[in-house]
């Protein structure tokens, strides 16, 4: 994303074309690279942080499906924005991908219910909780905000997390024992079980 915009900083030029233009051949190419191309750098600071955040979280939670997820909420985030955007705008950035993130987070975790990622997905809801309003561009006009992105991506979050949210990891409970505070894993068998 640094280097796309690297480039078009230093030599003067624009990337739109590697952007998603809907039911049209010559974007087809952006369903893969538009992730990569944003109109300026206020654009490009604005998604880095929660894209960071949120794939870092995807990989640390989810680490048996974590490339299948990324991988494929990419892909098909950038297909669905190719099939069911309108006009002849061409869509470019990774918030249409960040989305897709941030709502695979808040979706697996209601589904899951595991203190982690109900902890992270509060983390989100607090720190992020105004992407909601990238659902209506009219609030932005001046922006050119691509709420077609924003949704499809939150849509293929929510179907990814019904399908994939079972691959979390399970957190250990302990618990103390009051008579020789000794930690307890509620997994191993009681002491007279033992044989030896």
């Amino acid at each position: 994303m640094y280097i796309a915009m690297f480039v078009q900083w230093f030599f003067g030029i624009r990337l739109y074309f590697f952007g998603v233009h809907p039911l049209h051949t010559d974007g087809l190419i952006g369903i893969i690279t538009s992730v990569f191309i944003h109109g300026d750098w206020g654009h490009l600071f604005g998604n880095t942080f929660p894209f960071f955040l949120f794939s870092t979280a995807l990989f640390y939670y989810y680490p048996q499906v974590s490339k299948k997820v990324f991988f494929g909420m990419w892909v098909v985030s950038g297909l669905y924005l190719w099939l069911f955007a309108r006009g002849e705008s061409w869509h470019i950035g990774a918030s249409g991908l960040v989305y897709a993130l941030a709502v695979y987070h808040l979706v697996a975790a209601a589904l899951q219910r595991e203190i982690r990622l109900v902890s992270f997905s509060m983390l989100i809801i607090f720190l992020y909780g105004s992407m909601i309003w990238g659902f209506f561009p009219e609030f932005f006009p001046e922006e050119r905000i691509s709420w077609q992105a924003h949704l499809t991506g939150a849509v293929v979050g929510a179907v990814f997390a019904f399908f994939f949210h079972r691959y979390a990891p399970k957190s250990k409970q302990y618990f103390q024992d009051e008579d020789d505070d000794e930690i307890i894993d509620p997994e191993d068998p009681p002491y007279w079980m033992n044989s030896n």
